[in-house]
């Protein structure tokens, strides 16, 4: 790439949301969207003049039906990754708090992982890099 060329920088936010027990919740993206298929973890797009707190609460909200009070947020690391047609730059949050049960609102598969299992499920490039943390412990 030349200093000319321009990239298309995409934010995301993430959330792992961890339960008492340990584990980690991952959606599965559903048929019909890029990368259909593989496992990660819930969260979404920024819309103009979101924070990404802000972002998170109503994505997890619109994803999975639950309330989270954005102090419950607690900023852990970020990705960044180069696909063929863009750059993906994802903030990622834990959070264990939250209010209500998760319920997909858009018929996505979930699972509740163990980090020693996190590496099982087949994720996209970009959250690749983020399992190390769940497996030394948080």
């Amino acid at each position: 790439m030349t200093d000319t060329d321009s990239v298309r920088v995409v934010t995301v936010v993430a959330a792992a949301l961890i339960r008492e027990d340990g584990a980690i919740l991952l959606t599965q993206r559903p048929a019909g969207k890029s990368m259909a298929g593989l496992w990660e973890f819930p969260g979404g797009k920024l819309e103009a003049g979101e924070t990404p707190e802000q972002a998170l609460v109503r994505e997890l909200k619109e994803e999975l039906g639950i309330s989270i009070d954005p102090t419950a947020l607690k900023p852990l690391t970020f990705a960044s990754h180069s696909y063929e047609s863009f750059h993906l730059l994802m903030p990622l949050y834990i959070c264990r708090q939250w209010t209500g049960s998760i319920s997909p609102q858009e018929g996505q598969e979930t699972a509740w992982v163990k980090p020693e299992q996190l590496a099982s499920y087949p994720m996209p490039p970009a959250d690749l890099p983020l399992i190390p943390l769940f497996q030394q412990g948080l």
